[in-house]
């Protein structure tokens, strides 16, 4: 990978005439198609040559239809999909990758923040499905709320042959101020070196509609100097990003939050560590 080739490693798409969302009821930024052609133009102007796709919803039938999106699409060089991880993980693993555009699979998710079980990632079902994630060599994006990172570490620590990727920084409490745990959390998680961190979804943790980048700078520096950029990749988390920033903001936003890292360090958190971490590859 040149240095110049820059990564979106965190975006979603979705059509509502194949399945509704309803987590975007109420959200009239998000109620409605969101497709690679509306993505595009906003990768050209950002200079971003690739992407992860990532899944919205617990359903089956909603991975095969993102692996199309990679098939179709130079742009989109992986997808993290949904499998259900206490169920035949095997089969249902070798059967999207027997899809069109299968080869693009590189990793799964599981909404965890919707889980009323705090301990949901240390039931064992799930822990063996995990593991089966690990031996089909693809990542395990968490995505969880704070209330659940604890489980998330231990999860890590358990289970070191499996890599992980922690979606949103673990959403911290920005528009509360809330940082001292979290940053325990985050420096705790660090130790184990088989997760990386994504820089995404940090505006709509904060104040949406007067968020400025002095909220976000002391959760930037936490994951920076916990995780290194070695182990840290920025997301755009659009479009769910646009009920704070647009897809420019947040680039411009995450270019000037990192702006006194090195070249290096600066074409690992923009590339680097999403394609070694993903193992993409540009077309």
């Amino acid at each position: 990978m040149t240095p110049d080739f820059r990564i979106d490693a965190h975006h979603h798409l979705w059509d509502l005439a194949n399945r509704e969302q309803t987590w975007t009821e109420g959200l009239p930024e998000l109620h409605r198609t969101f497709t690679m052609d509306d993505l595009i133009p906003h990768l050209i102007d950002n200079d971003i040559a690739g992407t992860v796709l990532v899944q919205t919803i617990n359903d089956p039938e909603e991975t095969p239809e993102l692996l199309l999106q990679a098939h179709e699409s130079p742009y989109v060089l992986g997808v993290v999909g949904w499998i259900d991880l206490t169920n035949d993980v095997a089969d249902q693993i070798a059967f999207l990758q027997s899809q069109p555009g299968g080869d693009a699979l590189k990793g799964v998710r599981h909404l965890v923040q919707g889980e009323p079980d705090v301990n949901w990632l240390a039931r064992p079902d799930v822990r063996d499905g995990l593991r089966e994630v690990g031996d089909a060599n693809l990542v395990y994006d968490i995505l969880v709320y704070p209330h659940q990172i604890d489980v998330a570490i231990s999860t890590v620590r358990a289970l070191p042959e499996v890599t992980f990727v922690l979606d949103h920084c673990g959403k911290p409490r920005i528009n509360d101020g809330v940082i001292d745990e979290w940053r325990r959390q985050m420096v705790e998680l660090s130790a184990s070196e088989n997760v990386a961190v994504k820089l995404s979804g940090l505006v709509t943790e904060a104040d949406r509609a007067h968020w400025s980048e002095r909220d976000l700078q002391p959760y930037v520096d936490v994951v920076l100097d916990s995780f290194s950029p070695r182990r840290v990749m920025f997301g755009s988390d659009w479009p769910v990003c646009q009920l704070a920033a647009t897809y420019d903001e947040v680039v411009s936003t995450a270019e000037s939050l990192t702006a006194s890292l090195g070249s290096d360090e600066k074409n690992a958190l923009f590339g680097a560590t999403a394609s070694q971490w993903y193992g993409l590859e540009a077309e």
